[in-house]
């Protein structure tokens, strides 16, 4: 039963490690006036998950949040979502990344106009490509290798390296020694492991920091006019363009285009079709908290 022993540890590490960096982003949170959800109750939402619905409709539990103008009482914008994951072997790697990204991602662009960080803690054994996958896609990663975590356990003195071959004796000597770590010693564990990572830890934060304290440097308006023209074929399309006459008067208003861009390159593009809905979009960033009230369309812009 090596393999049921050896699961039941891998959660206990796991666990820890995941739960480990709250104490971080709560000191984040607190310093920048932002609220931590995280999971537990909060009247704000039901059931002791943190879980947030897409554009579709579904929903997916999370990690941790941070948002802005949120309250126990209240969800506020969204600023940053950051998952943690622990993994011992290779071959789930990719699953997990996976999975992270099938959580984050829907939620990430359903909020698209609030523009967060997306981030993840992962620890333990993930491939490089694991890793890539993620940051090919926008996700920030702190990454604690296995080695440090076994490094960060051995100062309680907790032997916790093991594979698939590890007797079931030797993990409930584990277990044994790591229950008898008192919750104030099992402190020294984070602390180690953010000594052996300080560097990754900085360059984590540095980029959560960034995006909480980025500040508009542009914000270009255009107004778009004239009226659309349906063509059957492409040779139509052509045709209409090599004949259209750009100096000529414009026609009705079509659309707004209005592209917002950040201190730390990130962008912003909303499409409206009237003034009201334009002049709301753009009001919501005099504050600095964007809400969904108004439904817009995001592009990657060059």
């Amino acid at each position: 039963m090596a393999e049921a022993a050896g699961h039941k540890f891998g959660q206990v590490i796991g666990e820890y490690c995941e739960r480990a960096v709250e104490p971080l982003l709560q000191e984040f949170a607190d310093r920048h006036g932002l609220f931590l959800d995280k999971a537990g109750s909060r009247p704000a939402r039901s059931g002791v998950k943190v879980k947030w619905i897409d554009s579709y409709g579904n929903s997916h539990n999370l990690d941790y949040v941070l948002e802005r103008g949120g309250t126990p009482d209240r969800v506020g914008t969204p600023v940053a979502f950051i998952e943690a994951a622990w993994r011992r072997y290779t071959k789930h790697s990719r699953n997990k990344a996976q999975e992270i990204q099938g959580a984050v991602l829907p939620i990430r662009d359903k909020h698209q106009f609030a523009a967060p960080f997306v981030g993840c803690v992962l620890a333990g054994v993930y491939t490089q490509g694991a890793l890539e996958q993620l940051r090919s896609v926008g996700f920030k990663v702190l990454y604690f290798t296995y080695d440090s975590v076994i490094a960060a356990f051995k100062a309680v003195g907790v032997d916790a390296r093991f594979d698939e071959t590890t007797p079931d004796a030797a993990f409930g000597e584990k277990m044994r020694k790591w229950a008898g770590v008192s919750a104030k010693r099992r402190v020294k564990v984070w602390e180690k492991l953010l000594e052996l990572n300080q560097r990754a830890v900085d360059e984590f934060m540095t980029h959560l920091e960034r995006t909480v304290r980025r500040k508009i440097t542009a914000i270009r308006v255009i107004p778009l006019h004239g009226a659309a023209r349906d063509c059957v074929t492409v040779s139509d399309a052509i045709a209409f363009v090599d004949g259209y006459d750009e100096t000529a008067p414009t026609g009705p208003l079509v659309k707004y285009e209005v592209l917002i861009r950040y201190d730390t390159g990130d962008k912003i593009q909303g499409e409206f079709h009237d003034k009201a809905t334009t002049v709301e979009f753009l009001q919501a960033y005099q504050t600095g908290h964007w809400t969904p009230a108004v439904e817009a369309h995001d592009e990657d812009v060059e």
